[in-house]
């Protein structure tokens, strides 16, 4: 499983690349996003072409921009990734395949396009999405819980839709298109909250997660550590977890849908497993 790091640090991306990344996410995405995930504790960035270059120019892994939500600024920002060494541009929050395939006219082939999938729109419209030339899929889970109580729908926890079969849904429909597939994010392997990341590690492999993202708690959790060395015990426990038989992949996916409904509000039923 392909681990990005999110980091405008060059020196610090050339290292954990060195320990098993596969390279770096550089931020771009604010619009909107502050008035959209008030009060839920989540990290904007304010990363900016400098820090692009500057990590570009340390490490021949691959990097990521992320882009904005597609408006009249789009073409801007595709045209200022690519020329500063973007391998990829990342659209958050889309809701209509338009908004996709706008991007990837854009693009023109210099630089890869990855989707997130991170609204119910998105969910609903998939098969349209996942028909464009993609470099990858990123199912949101954040994102995906705010829109989806934004639109009058139950309460539910963060990992809630990878019980629930709706990230199964995208990633049936994304492997059929023949793209590389992600969702939720990992730390060290004896960490992690409110899910252990020891059941989500096993979940994600149950499922055939193809790339993550190492998440902002990774940064806090390996700030005694040396955090290369614990990408490599991110990536011996991921091995570890593809060798189970079938019997403990069924009793690891209860014990992650158990984990899951004991983080659901009060009074809020646990979603059906998957």
């Amino acid at each position: 499983m392909d681990l990005f790091v999110f980091s405008t640090s060059g020196p610090g991306v050339a290292r954990l690349v060195a320990g098993g990344a596969a390279g770096a996410v550089i931020d771009w995405e604010r619009r909107g996003k502050a008035r959209r995930q008030l009060g839920e504790g989540t990290q904007i960035n304010h990363d900016t072409p400098r820090d692009l270059r500057t990590v570009r120019s340390a490490t021949a892994a691959s990097v990521i921009c992320r882009i904005n939500p597609v408006g009249r600024w789009t073409a801007a920002e595709v045209e200022r990734a690519v020329g500063a060494g973007a391998d990829e541009v990342l659209v958050p929050m889309l809701r209509r395949p338009e908004e996709l395939a706008h991007v990837v006219d854009l693009a023109g082939g210099r630089c890869g396009v990855a989707a997130m999938i991170e609204t119910q729109d998105a969910v609903d419209a998939v098969d349209a999405l996942v028909g464009r030339p993609l470099s990858r899929v990123y199912v949101g889970l954040n994102d995906l819980r705010i829109d989806r109580a934004a639109r009058g729908g139950r309460p539910a926890g963060l990992f809630a839709p990878m019980v629930d079969g709706t990230v199964a849904q995208v990633r049936d429909r994304v492997a059929a298109a023949g793209h590389r597939f992600g969702v939720a994010g990992l730390t060290r392997p004896d960490a992690g909250d409110p899910v252990p990341s020891a059941l989500l590690m096993a979940e994600m492999d149950r499922m055939g997660v193809d790339f993550t993202f190492l998440r902002r708690s990774f940064h806090a959790d390996t700030a005694d550590r040396d955090p290369a060395a614990e990408i490599a015990r991110i990536h011996t426990a991921l091995a570890l977890a593809s060798t189970r038989d079938a019997h403990r992949r069924a009793s690891d996916h209860e014990a992650f849908a158990r984990a899951v409904a004991a983080c659901e509000p009060v009074g809020v039923a646990a979603p059906v497993p998957a």
